[in-house]
């Protein structure tokens, strides 16, 4: 599968642009997603009853709080978040962050709690 970036349309969530390049298909094992978080922008907090997290941030700066501990990451560092640990995110910065996110198992919705 090639997935061309000029061919998708991005998700705003909540001020976060999603670039879903599994968005589709669903007989994929794991999900994978660009996230651009400019300033100001947050992810709630959240858990998900299905899938591990895996995040890299690619540029920029976010805090990430995990399980209510937060941590400042830069461009090269990774989270990682277990299925049903509470995370939440968001770019305090002037500058915009991309973070590169692979679900796995896939992204459900409806398998994602907000907490809140």
């Amino acid at each position: 599968m090639i997935v061309r970036r000029g061919s998708m349309s991005p998700i705003d969530f909540n001020g976060l642009r999603i670039f879903d390049y599994t968005a589709g298909y669903d007989d994929v094992e794991s999900s994978v997603a660009v996230i651009e978080v400019p300033p100001s922008a947050r992810h709630a907090e959240a858990w998900s009853k299905r899938s591990d997290k895996y995040y890299l941030i690619v540029s920029g700066e976010v805090r990430f709080v995990l399980d209510g501990v937060p941590s400042d990451l830069a461009a090269g560092d990774f989270c990682f978040v277990r299925h049903g640990r509470r995370f939440s995110y968001s770019n305090d910065r002037a500058e915009p962050a991309t973070l590169f996110l692979v679900h796995t198992p896939s992204f459900r919705m409806d398998d994602e709690v907000f907490v809140g």
